[in-house]
């Protein structure tokens, strides 16, 4: 419907647009209409409806809710009481998530791309999705095609489509050539028109999906759901043997039903799931307030996960801005004022360095250009023809130098380098341009100096990084000398001695090898850029790179987390999964602290939930061995879950934590739940064969036993996840068990959760069960951290 091949109502045989006027307004208006726009169903959140459904219809609310029926069917009301948490649980996950949907729709509108757009002979900018067939779009260096298109003009116009070959080495562009979607632009300047918009266009075929908002996948949800799946299949079998049990010591099904349903309801962490979703929907919340935009909502968790961060130094340790400081002429000066005022206003080039240019060197009124090679930074210089006035090229020192040699500029250049500034070399050539070939025969005429400004934040940041054990690469296309002196003024550690990328080795084990050895890079490509993350990678990194340039988008797109600046390109804003949409280095130390804090609380709201479906496992499967009534009914369970599990649970989940992320959460998560449900369970089964121990103590005496025990361990349990304790740590447990006191002081509360005192003998026994418990559990802990520390020490 969106190719020109297919469109409804327009007509093939129409005259085709021309590159200087574009459509005209009535065409546009028709094809808006026919629906033949660039506009795609394509959302940075999901939609209320998924939203719903993804906190309504899990596997574990439907087996509750059908435990919720048959209770209420077969039991008292009293015992669905885990009906309302179901519901509370399910309302406060919708809420959460629909406040991280407004917090990312409100800041992906203000990272929505624009395209310049031809329309009645005028140029204008209007929103990606207003592009429509047959539209005239022109692009420059740094802009991403938003549509499939062909070529009407090109300006030395050289695209990457490397996002879409795999292939990085740029392309030439001439008129008549097809472009796909998904390219960039690495150089020059060019219009083409639109012949497939919308969901036809070939990057929106390849890959419609792939910037939808999703809860997709990370290592803390991966392992929650292998815990999950374990869970579910160890629950039929379990089921069955309680149910038998219950059959047995009640002889009928109405009276077996509360027993059964109190083992199943406490082998489900219902809120687990839950809250690790609105743990990340939060953090979105946060982050939206610091102005970050989450486009891939497992970044938080992998940014935190990032042990190397690689950084260009433009944007990120500089302000990005830089200021022509001086010219130092070493030949003859004659018209250098006027070709560096052409070389600024050249409108197939854009970048930093000749926006400074233009600025300084206003545009002289007679040099018409003849040919042009745009800068690109594969290349590292940019060079003019013009007639009767010769070939000039301005670029990197290093580069040119090969081609002049022996002028003993070398080492005048890398002295002005050390002193932190940026370095062209302007060169004169009597030859013509070749292609892209650098001219032979290359006379220098003048060293151009720019200063760039330090952000002051950039030190306070890199610090961050250095005590949290995050290494850090500089990653930079200027001179090597200027990027070590900057990152040494910013406080980079361990500068060492700079690495010229071009010396680099091309063999993946030895660049891998170099990479952790050196810590500053300069006249770096941007397919070596991607190629040392690679290298990282390889050495089991967790690695983010930052960038704000076209030069950064492969490095970008292949690094584990890409953090864009949300004043870089389109291009690399369009790869990356975290855009700072104020352009702020120092708002990724707060970022990585918020991916830190959501999987450290994850883990202690995981070792809560799992304890207690440790215990209620084994407690089902042990009474059904044994053939018992089971030991607590379902209102008791709940309030043993509400006091050390669901309220303290979702109050830890939000503390803040600056714990470092380990590797492991699975296997952590199984060594402390295991042994604390098996500690829990036993104790809770020892007070719950009081009655079959004491033929005075009644089922109800004994079910309140059960249930202090429970509440006791599970107390000591919340104490341990919440050390070291602060004030609000132990206000919370100081809370919870004042709740359990209150449960079992206040009539109505004694009622209603059926808790019947034993007499004070077995309430001393009680506590003592409980006592013994406590004491295995910080046995248990004690020797797993000497266990932890010898580990530690020996490795």
């Amino acid at each position: 419907m969106a190719t020109t091949a297919e469109a409804p109502g327009i007509d093939e045989t129409r005259p085709i647009v021309s590159a200087g006027e574009g459509l005209p307004a009535a065409e546009v208006e028709k094809r808006v209409r026919l629906g033949l726009t660039n506009a795609v169903k394509e959302h940075s959140s999901r939609s209320y409806s998924s939203i719903i459904r993804a906190n309504v219809f899990t596997r574990f609310n439907a087996i509750l809710g059908v435990l919720l029926v048959v209770i209420l069917v077969f039991g008292s009301p009293k015992d669905a009481l885990f009906g309302m948490v179901l519901v509370v649980n399910s309302l406060v996950g919708i809420v959460q998530e629909v406040r991280a949907k407004w917090t990312l729709d409100r800041l992906t509108l203000l990272n929505v791309p624009r395209v310049r757009v031809v329309r009645d002979g005028t140029v204008s900018e209007v929103p990606v999705g207003d592009i429509v067939l047959d539209d005239v779009v022109e692009v420059g260096t740094g802009d991403q095609l938003a549509a499939d298109g062909e070529i009407l003009t090109s300006d030395a116009l050289e695209l990457d489509e490397s996002l879409l070959t795999g292939e990085s080495v740029p392309v030439v562009k001439e008129p008549g050539a097809v472009v796909m979607s998904g390219s960039f632009v690495v150089a020059g300047l060019g219009r083409f028109r639109a012949t497939a918009v919308g969901a036809d266009a070939y990057a929106r075929r390849l890959a419609s999906e792939a910037k939808k908002f999703q809860l997709a996948q990370s290592d803390l949800r991966d392992g929650i759901n292998t815990l999950l799946r374990a869970i579910t299949w160890i629950m039929i079998p379990a089921g069955l043997l309680l149910l038998v049990a219950q059959l047995k010591a009640y002889g009928s099904f109405a009276d077996s039903v509360p027993g059964t349903v109190a083992g199943l309801v406490g082998m489900v962490p219902e809120g687990l799931v839950l809250l690790t979703s609105i743990a990340f929907a939060v953090s979105v919340i946060v982050l939206g307030r610091r102005n970050v935009l989450v486009q891939e909502l497992p970044a938080v968790e992998g940014l935190a996960k990032t042990d190397v961060i690689c950084l260009d130094k433009t944007g990120t340790l500089t302000e990005g801005e830089l200021v022509f400081s001086r010219l130092e002429p070493v030949g003859r000066e004659v018209g250098v004022a006027e070709v560096l005022g052409a070389f600024g206003a050249d409108p197939a080039s854009s970048s930093s360095t000749q926006a400074a240019i233009a600025e300084a060197f206003p545009p002289p009124p007679d040099y018409d250009v003849d040919a042009r090679v745009p800068f690109s930074s594969q290349r590292k210089w940019s060079a003019q023809s013009y007639r009767e006035k010769g070939t000039w090229v301005l670029g990197a020192p290093e580069v040119l130098l090969e081609r002049i040699g022996g002028s003993g500029l070398a080492s005048q250049v890398t002295a002005m380098a050390e002193e932190g500034w940026r370095v062209l070399l302007l060169a004169e050539s009597n030859m013509p341009l070749s292609g892209e070939d650098l001219p032979e025969h290359l006379d220098p005429r003048a060293l151009l100096l720019f200063e760039e400004k330090i952000r002051p934040d950039a030190a306070e940041t890199l610090s961050y990084f250095k005590t949290q054990g995050v290494g850090i690469k500089v990653i930079s296309g200027d001179n090597p000398a200027t990027v070590g002196t900057v990152a040494g003024r910013t406080g980079v550690p361990d500068v060492g001695e700079p690495v010229d990328a071009r010396t680099l080795p091309e063999d993946a084990s030895e660049l891998a090898g170099v990479m952790e050895a050196r810590t500053v890079f300069g006249r770096v490509k941007p397919d070596q850029k991607q190629a040392m993350v690679q290298a990282l990678q390889s050495k089991g990194h967790t690695v983010a790179m930052t960038g704000d340039g076209v030069n950064d988008v492969l490095a970008l797109k292949k690094a584990d987390i890409g953090v864009a600046m949300g004043s870089g390109s389109p291009a690399a804003r369009g790869v990356a999964q975290l855009v700072l949409l104020d352009g702020r280095f120092a708002t990724l130390p707060g970022v990585v602290a918020e991916g830190r804090r959501v999987i450290a609380n994850m883990e202690r709201v995981a070792n809560l939930f799992l304890t207690k479906t440790v215990y209620a496992t084994l407690l089902s499967i042990g009474i059904g061995l044994a053939g018992w009534a089971f030991i607590l009914l379902p209102r008791q369970l709940t309030l043993v879950s509400a006091l050390t599990i669901g309220v303290p649970g979702f109050v830890l989940s939000f503390a803040p934590s600056k714990e470092r992320y380990r590797p492991g959460f699975l296997k952590r998560v199984l060594a402390f739940t295991i042994p604390a449900g098996l500690i829990a369970a036993a104790a809770a089964f020892t007070a719950g064969a009081l009655t079959h121990i004491y033929p005075w103590v009644h089922l109800d005496e004994s079910r309140t036993c059960a249930t202090v025990v429970l509440c006791i361990v599970g107390l000591w349990v919340l104490g341990r996840l919440a050390r070291p304790l602060n004030w609000w740590k132990a206000l919370l447990v100081i809370t919870m068990s004042l709740g359990l006191v209150l449960a079992l002081a206040v009539p109505f509360a004694r009622e209603f959760f059926a808790l019947d005192l034993p007499p004070w003998q077995v309430g001393l026994e009680t506590l003592a069960i409980a006592g013994a418990a406590v004491v295995a559990l910080e046995f248990i802990w004690r020797m797993t951290g000497w266990i932890e520390r010898a580990r530690h020490k020996n490795t």
